[in-house]
């Protein structure tokens, strides 16, 4: 895991996924774009899942947060893919 300050960029609504882990069998899941700090709009970006009552926090374009993303990888049907979770993201207060 890595800790990073970021700029979020866009946030998604919430929605509801399948979970084995819960138990009402779904929890909440959002989807956050968060870019590094720079100068500029090339700067390294991030799409990451929150989930559960972090799915239910709402931060707007231009935020400063610090968070906390965990990455890994799965195979589907035969490709991997990239996945980033934000375990943890907190608000910069300006």
């Amino acid at each position: 895991m890595e800790t990073k300050i970021l700029r979020v960029v866009r946030q998604g609504e919430a929605f509801s996924v399948q979970s084995s882990k819960s138990e009402s069998g779904s929890i909440q899941k959002c989807n956050i774009v968060l870019r590094e700090l720079g100068g500029s709009r090339f700067e390294n970006e991030y799409v990451c899942a929150m989930l559960g009552n972090l799915a239910a926090c709402r931060f707007y374009e231009g935020d400063v947060v610090v968070a906390t993303l965990r990455f890994s990888t799965h195979e589907y049907q035969g490709q991997t893919f990239q996945e980033v979770l934000a375990t943890d993201v907190v608000k910069v207060n300006k």
